[in-house]
């Protein structure tokens, strides 16, 4: 199993650090350093600034969002992003959700799984550097009737291969990434409930295309605080807010993606009032509803030896690429937790 860093967002007053992180997972030599975006910082300009001060590293959109760009454009910019790296892209694309495509990019938020499908297919073949051409339900390239003419790209990427991963927590969305896509970026993933909330749907998926799990890259994104075992629920307790806002706020009522989650984990009742409150405005009442053993469940909390444990864990339930977010409140106490990470791996066995 390797591991990978999320920076999540930049622009909040943390870019040097989250820069000084990066650089030290280059050195520490984790395998990728993904960054995200929603309506803040883009990630491909964070992804360039990261690229160009680091050397061994992959560098990963965790995710471009699908309504924000064409997929041209995305073939556009991964080409290029993979060029400049010297061949360190990963490409990951995610739908986003209802409240962001059609409130910041006035794009609506329907049929999600055949707007993915086409748009990996006009990135794909773009990326063979053919004429591009398609014809689907969505997308039209060129348009009829028009001056447009196929066109093919005329950047050399690195390799002829770039990674696309997909962000997916649905069975449905799931399956389909197991049969389209290179990997898969997850998030709250419990390893007690991974088969069943996760890897069973993307092998699904890659039997459909006639593939196995071998290749296929599970990536969850996991929480991680380092401190003393007995400190655990006071570890806990940092990320309350974060899953508060997921399981409680994020989305609408009916299409929360992380609250479902919480669900076919078990967490049917506790999911209902996170949600209840948060939508209430009592986002204090959120976090206090939230069981502690979720929040264990989805993070690595504690000492080293009991993080190498949950990541033994992780390993068993099919997970080939373990990102952590570590946390902490300066620059070097993220910087501790990123050393933990690897020293646990290695504890663990899995290095």
């Amino acid at each position: 199993m390797q591991l990978g860093i999320n920076l999540g967002y930049w622009g909040a007053g943390m870019d040097a650090d989250n820069l000084a992180v990066a650089k030290e997972a280059d050195r520490l030599g984790y395998a990728v350093c993904w960054a995200a975006e929603a309506y803040g910082s883009d990630a491909a300009t964070v992804l360039s600034w990261v690229a160009a001060q680091t050397e061994r590293i992959d560098v990963g959109s965790a995710i471009f969002q699908i309504p924000a760009r064409q997929p041209a454009m995305t073939a556009m910019t991964a080409a290029t992003l993979d060029s400049l790296s010297g061949g360190r892209f990963r490409l990951g694309l995610g739908v986003s959700g209802p409240q962001v495509s059609e409130g910041w990019y006035g794009v609506k938020f329907d049929s999600p799984l055949a707007r993915t499908r086409e748009y990996v297919e006009i990135v794909r073949r773009a990326m063979t550097r053919e004429r591009l051409s398609y014809d689907g339900a969505h997308w039209t390239l060129p348009l009829p009737d028009g001056p447009g003419k196929p066109l093919k790209l005329t950047v050399h990427p690195e390799r002829e291969h770039i990674p696309l991963y997909i962000a997916a927590i649905g069975p449905k969305n799931l399956e389909q990434t197991g049969e389209i896509a290179d990997g898969a970026l997850l998030i709250f993933p419990s390893a007690e409930h991974l088969e069943d909330t996760a890897i069973r749907h993307l092998r699904a998926g890659r039997e459909k295309a006639g593939l196995t799990m071998d290749g296929f890259d599970v990536c969850p994104t996991v929480p991680l605080a380092l401190g003393e075992d007995k400190d655990v629920p006071a570890l806990a307790d940092m990320f309350r807010p974060y899953t508060a806002l997921y399981v409680g706020g994020m989305g609408s009522r009916k299409q929360n993606f992380y609250n479902k989650l919480a669900q076919r984990m078990g967490y049917e009742k506790e999911a209902a009032e996170i949600q209840d409150k948060y939508l209430a405005g009592d986002k204090v009442g959120a976090a206090a509803a939230i069981p502690q053993q979720l929040i264990d469940e989805t993070t690595l909390l504690g000492s080293v030896d009991r993080i190498a444990d949950r990541m033994k864990a992780y390993a068993a339930a099919g997970v080939t690429t373990l990102t952590l977010a570590p946390a902490g409140f300066t620059r070097d106490e993220r910087l501790a937790s990123l050393r933990a990470g690897t020293e646990a791996l290695e504890r663990a066995g899995l290095a």
